[in-house]
């Protein structure tokens, strides 16, 4: 069952979190280039909210696994993995940011570690309902603070913000943590999702100002 107190010690379209894991504690508190400091946590989305059906939901790890197969737990054993939590800031990219939140769920390095991905990969595509996907790059998705947020402030997170499970990558902006996550492919070559093919950065670090992709330097990203 869903956890509806704060534990002891943790897709739609959402366009809209922090810098490199090095700096993290000295930008505790800090913001962005071209950020302002937000009170409360304003609802961004594109797209209608999808209706949690638990008997329905499934959350699968497929793609470039180490064993070659797939990975799938419902809601009832997803709820019952490993709770952890994470103090961390969002940073949207339509200029609001949120400090000092506390996310609880199942850091995606957990995910990792049960569903290893082959040696070989080098991304992620995190996928959400009504097909939303986003792509990361495997060493920010394995960060020690991205996390599969169930919870904030040990609340259960509403539904307008992605219950039952969105991802959470602080390094990054907050439109490459997806609300209403459903999985996540391992690949072996990048491949943008769907708001890096519609003009956003294909990595988005708010450190870097990073938000659209006319920005990006040779490298950064697949050709559009």
């Amino acid at each position: 069952m869903p956890r509806t107190g704060r534990p002891g010690v943790l897709s739609s379209v959402s366009v809209c979190d922090h810098g490199p894991m090095g700096q993290l504690e000295s930008r505790a508190g800090m913001l962005p280039p071209g950020q302002r400091l937000q009170k409360g946590w304003p609802v961004t989305h594109y797209g209608p909210v999808p209706r949690f059906k638990p008997e329905r939901w499934e959350f699968r790890v497929f793609g470039a696994t180490a064993d070659g197969g797939k990975r799938c737990w419902n809601h009832e054993e997803f709820s019952a993995l490993p709770y952890e939590t994470v103090v961390a800031d969002l940073h949207c990219v339509t200029k609001f940011s949120m400090l000092g939140a506390e996310w609880g769920g199942v850091p995606a390095k957990t995910i990792a570690r049960l569903a290893p991905p082959a040696e070989d990969v080098t991304h992620v595509m995190v996928w959400a309902e009504y097909g939303f996907s986003s792509n990361l790059r495997l060493g920010d998705f394995l960060a020690d603070d991205t996390i599969f947020a169930t919870h904030k402030d040990g609340e259960p997170l509403t539904a307008e913000h992605g219950f039952p499970v969105r991802l959470v990558v602080p390094r990054l902006y907050a439109w490459k943590g997806p609300k209403w996550v459903r999985g996540v492919e391992y690949m072996t070559a990048d491949r943008r999702g769907f708001w890096e093919e519609r003009g956003y950065h294909n990595i988005g670090d708010p450190w870097r100002e990073q938000r659209y992709s006319y920005q990006e330097d040779p490298g950064e990203g697949p050709e559009l």
